[in-house]
């Protein structure tokens, strides 16, 4: 099994929670008369399996530890010693992060009984629930196991045995996650970043250095994978047109079919269901049939309900898929639920290697946050592979997005399951969850907070409809922020009234937007125009972009406001011409550089009717109506993605030490080449201001 990657959430993190009872508390003198270990799975204390073991230390038990733990030297008499209960424990941990309160002190020991066995120590990854603890109420006074199960509500039991204290220990830790999670501790390497800051400050109050205990880096290289798959949307390979086959045709008129048109199955709709036939279920027909099987109608033998992958999916989406449910064909649609062509392993032959870093289909058929969390945190290893093969920084950002397009499908899925489990029934009208920003450009960083939205046919404010959505964006929300995709600062968010609205007040709302003009107005329809609806009825909301498109595209004074704050920004570099850093000698990228480029892509891609949502697409849109020269084009495009490079660096960088995620970069990063390229990049923001002043309208 591998070990949890640096960016696992810890609602997703598998640990084992260990303590140990010695024979005193000098951990250079100390034996282990006494191991428990337990379980973890996120915010799960796992009742099976449990470590729990006697030990002889080989040497008297003082009476003074034994009036503590209650282990003498008759109760571990017959007991074996450690090096015969090594193995069986390394088997019990594998590669779990360890967990423990004052974890060092048990590392510490198990070091030296390992030494004293022969047996190499290798240092595991360890988190310090005290640490933690402290990381999430720093105010407490005191911060010991009783202290803190008090202070949590946590019933004491076993208290001073080995497994007791290890089954507490596993509690306070699950109980910790959700306060940390407020702390904007998220993440195991966050989590370990919290435990050497305390360890350090300890370090230093007592006058010299001590180990942060417990916690050591990744020194894993990035794995190699085939690109083929990240690189290009099943749209790029699939086989179109689709092609279908009426209802009542037989199976003798489908292989005429087959043959003709050289493709190896049709797509059939029958009982207002759409299923498919392949050449594969025709000869099974035909060999179960007998000749008769030739006269046998479509309808009998497709399969149903047809799988079927987005057309802008990528390609390892539908590798995943097909290998999940053990299936060759898949049906491709688009936006509006049309099935637009057919995706097969003949399409597929180009991506080759199906590593273990290859983003799994799981997240469709999972049932809680814990594996949901699991697939988000996969996303920084395949991005930092991807980035060692020179993969286009904005490639790899796309994938991200898609990711939190799939998480948020699956959110509102696992919502609708808990409400029909609470007795709200199913969703009372159709209706369509959006992902709005820049996960809707398809530009996310690691770095990315919700932005979503739900559009619903019908129904007022307050009422029935509008009350059940209400719940659902409450559920989707608290899921997604649960997994790692944090809620949004500014509150867009689906289970915020303003951004959950029925489709005649979503249309009343896009017309405010465009008449006021208001400084919030105007910030709320440019995260809109960048919607991508992602669950229930897509068409819902194209039809409500497609709408905000046209309102925006006649409203000239709308088009000047906008203008004018896409225009407004502040310089990249100090009066001579250096970076302008903060006081933890970084740059704001996405004040400085990314936002200026995307906002005015965006403004003159509504100016100009181009109906797209990445920035270059928008970009080179324009341009083919003769905004701008192709250089002039050309040049904002590469700034957008060299800007976009230096932030994802920077991030991946800043999750592997538990640096909290942001837009802001260190240039003493940067080689020389490096920074030349993001000074000249910069200097290309300007271009794309000129491109959207209203001169050039």
């Amino acid at each position: 099994m591998a070990g949890a990657s640096s960016s696992t959430p810890l609602v997703a993190l598998d640990g084992v929670v260990l303590d140990t009872e010695t024979t005193g508390l000098d951990a250079r003198s100390a034996r282990i008369v006494q191991i428990g270990a337990v379980r973890v799975a996120g915010t799960k204390v796992l009742t099976e399996p449990r470590f729990e073991r006697l030990l002889n230390p080989g040497q008297p038990i003082p009476k003074a530890t034994t009036a503590v733990h209650g282990i003498g030297d008759a109760d571990v008499k017959g007991a074996p010693a450690f090096a015969s209960i090594a193995d069986e424990l390394e088997a019990f941990v594998g590669n779990s992060i360890i967990i423990g309160h004052a974890v060092a002190y048990d590392l510490q020991v198990l070091e030296r009984e390992y030494r004293r066995a022969g047996r190499t120590w290798r240092p595991p990854r360890a988190l310090d629930v005290r640490a933690l603890a402290q990381a999430a109420a720093p105010t407490l006074a005191h911060y010991t196991l009783d202290q803190l199960c008090e202070w949590l509500g946590i019933e004491v039991k076993g208290r001073h045995s080995a497994i007791g204290d290890a089954e507490l220990t596993a509690r306070v830790f699950a109980a910790l996650v959700p306060l940390l999670r407020e702390q904007n501790v998220r993440t195991l390497a966050e989590a370990e970043a919290a435990c050497r800051r305390l360890a350090e400050a300890e370090a230093r109050a007592a006058g010299g250095f001590a180990a942060a205990g417990a916690s050591v880096e990744e020194t894993i290289a990035p794995a190699r994978v085939e690109s083929f798959a990240y690189r290009h949307r099943v749209g790029d390979v699939m086989s179109a047109p689709a092609m279908f086959a009426p209802a009542e045709a037989t199976v003798r008129e489908l292989l005429a079919l087959l043959l003709e048109k050289k493709v190896s199955s049709v797509f059939v709709s029958a009982g207002g269901e759409t299923g498919i036939v392949t050449e594969r279920d025709a000869l099974r027909e035909i060999a179960a049939q007998g000749e008769r099987g030739l006269d046998t109608r479509l309808h009998a033998i497709m399969r149903k309900p047809l799988q079927t992958v987005l057309e802008s999916a990528f390609v390892y989406r539908a590798i995943a898929r097909m290998q999940r449910l053990g299936i060759r064909h898949l049906g491709v649609r688009n936006l509006r639920g049309e099935i637009v062509g057919a995706v097969t392993p003949r399409n597929l032959l180009q991506s080759r290697a199906m590593s273990a870093l290859v983003l799994g289909d799981e997240v469709d058929e999972a049932e809680d946050s814990t594996v949901l969390g699991r697939a988000w945190a996969r996303l920084p290893a395949v991005a930092r592979s991807l980035m060692a093969e020179d993969v286009d920084a904005r490639s790899i950002t796309a994938i991200i997005s898609s990711e939190i397009r799939i998480l948020t499908r699956r959110a509102a899925q696992l919502a609708e399951r808990r409400l029909e489990a609470e007795g709200r029934g199913r969703p009372p009208v159709p209706y369509a969850v959006l992902v709005l920003g820049s996960a809707g450009r398809g530009e996310s960083l690691l770095a990315a907070d919700q932005d979503n939205a739900i559009v619903y046919e019908r129904g007022a404010e307050g009422g029935p409809e509008d009350r059940y959505y209400e719940a659902l964006g409450t559920h989707m929300c608290a899921i997604l922020d649960e997994v790692g995709v944090p809620f949004c600062k500014g509150g867009v968010m689906a289970k915020n009234r303003a951004w959950r609205m029925s489709r005649e007040d979503w249309r009343a709302t896009i017309d405010g937007w465009v008449r006021r003009q208001r400084p919030q107005d105007l910030l709320n329809v440019d995260i809109f125009y960048d919607g991508v609806p992602v669950h229930g009825e897509g068409a819902l909301g194209e039809e409500l972009w497609n709408y905000a498109y046209e309102r925006g595209h006649g409203a000239r004074d709308f088009m000047v406001a906008l203008t004018e704050v896409a225009r407004d920004r502040g310089s990249p570099f100090t009066l001579f011409g250096n970076f302008r850093l903060d006081e933890s000698r970084r740059i704001d990228l996405k004040k400085l550089g990314l936002l200026p480029i995307f906002g005015a892509a965006r403004v003159l891609s509504i100016r100009h009717g181009v109906r797209a949502r990445s920035t270059p697409e928008r970009l080179r849109g324009v341009a083919a109506k003769g905004v701008g020269s192709a250089a002039e084009i050309e040049a904002v495009v590469a700034a957008h993605g060299t800007i976009i490079g230096a932030m994802l660096g920077q991030q991946l960088a800043d999750s592997e030490a538990g640096i909290p995620l942001s837009s802001r970069v260190a240039v003493d990063r940067l080689d020389g080449p490096q920074k030349k390229a993001l000074r000249e990049a910069l200097r290309h923001v300007d271009t794309a201001i000129d491109l959207v002043s209203e001169g050039r309208l």
